[in-house]
């Protein structure tokens, strides 16, 4: 109840208009927290995020929403409220890690429980080579339908981890690791990993979005 006044007295709107000029960005929003109480930034970032979907949601037009996994994600998805039935929910990529609570797919699925609406499963896991991932989309007609689906998506809900983090989680190799940090990799979304001045230094292969698919989404 009192975010607008915290807001004023932080300033934050200023430091959104900066970001805005900064990175080319239609919109930002700010969220005011500790970084060390991190439970209890990601639930305030997973709020936000809900209001801003559900914003998005209330046109009443039909939308594909891709979404990625981690827990500020399953913040995410445990504050939408509203119905949309008109909407499609795709996992933006395959599995990454053993938490099924932070999985794509199970993110997708309690946003589609949420809004009434379909949701479609991805069972690929992140990071494979593409060798093995040409042979499951050249195999698997269900996989290869699901893919489809997601790449039509025109809203995309993603976070971003911090890259070696990131890199450990997927199991890269020694020498990979070694190579993000000497390319200066700080960051990675959406298997990206992105040194501090936005340089792409390193992309994992999946079924689900590349990078060169998020020019497509609205």
């Amino acid at each position: 109840e009192l975010v607008d006044y915290v807001r004023k007295l932080q300033d934050i709107s200023s430091l959104e208009k900066l970001l805005v000029e900064h990175l080319g960005l239609k919109k930002v929003v700010v969220i005011p927290g500790d970084c060390d109480e991190e439970d209890v930034v990601k639930r305030e970032i997973g709020r936000a995020a809900a209001a801003i979907l559900n914003n998005l949601l209330s046109d009443g037009q039909e939308h594909i929403i891709a979404v990625s996994g981690g827990t500020t994600m399953a913040a995410l998805a445990s504050n939408v409220s509203g119905y949309a039935p008109q909407a499609v929910i795709v996992p933006a990529r395959g599995g990454l890690g053993d938490n099924v609570e932070d999985q794509a797919n199970t993110i997708a699925a309690v946003l589609g429980r949420k809004f009434g609406a379909k949701y479609k499963q991805l069972y690929v896991p992140d990071g494979v080579s593409e060798d093995i991932l040409n042979s499951i989309l050249a195999e698997d007609t269900t996989v290869k339908s699901v893919v489809e689906v997601i790449r039509k998506a025109d809203i995309l809900v993603h976070g971003m981890g911090q890259a070696g983090e990131m890199a450990k989680r997927r199991g890269l190799e020694e020498q990979v690791l070694q190579q993000l940090v000497e390319d200066g990799a700080v960051g990675e979304a959406i298997g990206q990993y992105c040194s501090l001045d936005g340089k792409v230094v390193y992309v994992t292969n999946n079924a689900g979005l590349m990078v060169n698919d998020m020019l497509k989404i609205k």
